[in-house]
């Protein structure tokens, strides 16, 4: 059974939240602040981590960059009445992995749990399978049929990782270059183009996979096999 940390200062959402992951089958426990937290930490192993941002002795930004520092690298889902764009912008840049304004659908947060669960196991795998191609994070490398392999430039190797790992998710180049070329990056999104052109053209012959342009939206990649 997979353990839920729930750091929340107020003892009724916090309830509410165990509640709610227990009849979705997980383990859950539970922190009042950030201190207990690390203290629970230290004794059980957890695999994500629902947490609030406002809350006495150690809050949300502090906990997460506490446990980043330290190579804690389990998903962290924040939850929180703070909205503005600078507190998410900040959450995110301090290494949370997803954000949900409070009041939230409980039944919403399940699902996003369900998915930043499945993300880390492709994460920490480092690995993914995609019909007979296969993608190997540690190397750069993909291995495609008859053991053919190909070692490919990094930024190229993180574009085709993300799309892939996802199928069918429709990505901006927006959020592509934020997120394989850093929020901080002086290219543009035309650096997104070429590095898809590049990939379609190396991979034109491969029959597991293909870069679909959504007009208008971005990319996705779909699974052929």
């Amino acid at each position: 059974m997979l353990n839920i940390l729930v750091v929340e200062d107020d003892n009724k959402l916090r309830q509410l939240f165990c509640t709610v992951l227990t009849r979705n089958g997980y383990h859950a426990l539970a922190a009042e602040d950030g201190q207990d937290a690390l203290a629970i930490l230290d004794k059980e192993y957890v695999d994500l981590i629902i947490s609030d941002i406002m809350m006495p002795h150690m809050d949300g930004y502090e906990l997460t960059r506490t446990l980043r520092e330290t190579n804690y690298n389990l998903p962290i889902l924040i939850v929180t009445a703070k909205e503005s764009f600078t507190d998410k912008q900040r959450g995110f840049l301090v290494g949370i992995d997803d954000y949900m304004v409070k009041p939230i659908d409980v039944n919403e947060m399940v699902l996003r749990v369900g998915a930043l669960l499945r993300r880390a196991k492709i994460i920490n795998e480092r690995k993914i399978e995609c019909g007979t191609t296969l993608l190997d994070y540690d190397s750069l490398t993909v291995f495609l049929q008859h053991e053919d392999s190909i070692i490919l430039p990094q930024k190229e190797f993180y574009l085709l990782y993300k799309l892939i790992s996802y199928p069918n998710k429709i990505f901006t180049k927006h959020q592509l270059m934020d997120e394989i070329w850093g929020m901080d990056s002086e290219s543009d999104e035309h650096t997104v183009v070429v590095h898809i052109n590049r990939l379609r053209e190396r991979f034109k012959a491969c029959t597991d996979f293909e870069i679909i342009t959504v007009r208008g939206l971005g990319y996705k990649a779909v699974r052929l096999s």
